[in-house]
């Protein structure tokens, strides 16, 4: 494209996005000349059948004007991206003071990762206007801070893990020898002491080495130490039932289906918290230092069609805590929710570090 029709699709979308109606050449040419020179409706209207023609541009049979596809919705915002990277500009800077200032009020007296993770799903569904998405990282990934146990009764135990992040897991174990309180608290001690500031997912490789090396009474307590843990810790703790999943505002996108099958489909997944965790999962890598925008997203969930993933990782020094997203129709202001996703999630580790703390 040429720099002017870069020019001009980027008006079409950002007057489409604001109106939702077919944009003509006429209002193009007004907006042009309002920022520049003077641009005659003509030579818009030719700019405006050659986008057409590249498949950027659809006209819709009942008007005159234009609408943007969906690949010139892509190129839009690939060029925000590129923007906000090369200076404190584009999606970044779309994020007025005023949102800015709305989402700082709104994390005040937030306490710990699970707090903080559904308070995002809402801001970001209140900013929006679309589905606000928070998912917490995988339990493993987590750092032990504390671990506890309790017998209940013969041979059944409650084990209590507390992770650095702030979330709590607590599980009822049938074991296969009555453990008595102190046995219990020996491996409760013998954990705390050895593991702490330790990846859960690490924990049980490290017990079981430590067991094939040993052949002592310590031994005895450490395979006690290991069928708790096991227990408390399973091996698929990575699973999406041990992640918090929050989601709100989906009524938001309600009003955008009039077909019921695919209203209640819609329904359906987004009620569905492990299809939400999924969905992240497989679209978001934690490694990324950017926000990430998705098309196409009925690849992953044929219900969703229609719909554009905005998320990002949210995470402190060497952890990540989890995933904060928006769901939205294609329809949206992409620079302002950019600019809000990334912004809430660079807020973690103000928040938890300074605010509430992580617990």
């Amino acid at each position: 494209m040429t720099s002017r029709q870069q020019q001009i699709l980027t008006a079409v979308v950002e007057a489409y996005i604001a109106t939702g109606e077919p944009v003509s050449s006429a209002a193009i040419a007004r907006d042009l000349s309002g920022h520049g020179g003077p641009v005659s409706s003509a030579t818009v209207r030719n700019e405006m059948a050659e986008l057409t023609e590249a498949g950027l541009l659809e006209q819709p049979h009942t008007s005159a004007g234009r609408v943007p596809s969906a690949q010139a919705f892509r190129l839009y915002v690939q060029r925000l991206g590129e923007a906000g990277s090369a200076s404190q500009g584009g999606a970044r800077g779309r994020l007025t003071t005023e949102l800015q200032a709305t989402i700082d009020t709104s994390l005040a007296g937030v306490n710990g990762t699970e707090a903080l993770l559904a308070r995002s799903s809402g801001v970001l569904a209140t900013l929006s206007s679309g589905v606000g998405l928070a998912v917490g990282a995988l339990a493993a990934s987590d750092l032990l801070e504390h671990v506890h146990f309790t017998r209940l009764a013969e041979r059944r135990v409650l084990a209590v893990v507390v992770g650095r992040s702030g979330t709590v897991r607590d599980r009822v174990l049938a074991v296969g020898e009555d453990l008595s309180p102190s046995q219990l608290e020996h491996a409760a001690n013998f954990l705390n002491e050895h593991f702490r500031g330790w990846q859960l997912e690490r924990v049980r490789a490290e017990i079981q080495r430590r067991i094939e090396r040993e052949r002592t009474v310590y031994q005895r307590m450490m395979e006690a130490a290991e069928r708790l843990w096991s227990g408390a810790v399973p091996s698929d703790a990575g699973s999406s039932g041990d992640r918090a999943v929050f989601v709100e505002g989906v009524a938001n996108v309600v009003g955008l289906r009039e077909d019921p099958a695919r209203l209640r489909e819609l329904l359906t997944a987004l009620e569905a918290k492990q299809r939400v965790a999924a969905l992240l999962a497989a679209y978001i890598d934690s490694r990324q230092e950017s926000v990430r925008v998705v098309f196409g997203i009925e690849e992953q969930a044929p219900e969703l069609a229609g719909l554009v993933l905005i998320a990002a990782p949210a995470r402190l020094p060497g952890s990540l805590l989890g995933t904060i997203g928006v769901l939205g129709p294609t329809r949206m202001d992409y620079g302002a929710t950019m600019g809000a996703v990334r912004y809430l999630a660079e807020q973690f580790d103000r928040v938890l570090e300074g605010g509430g703390g992580r617990t």
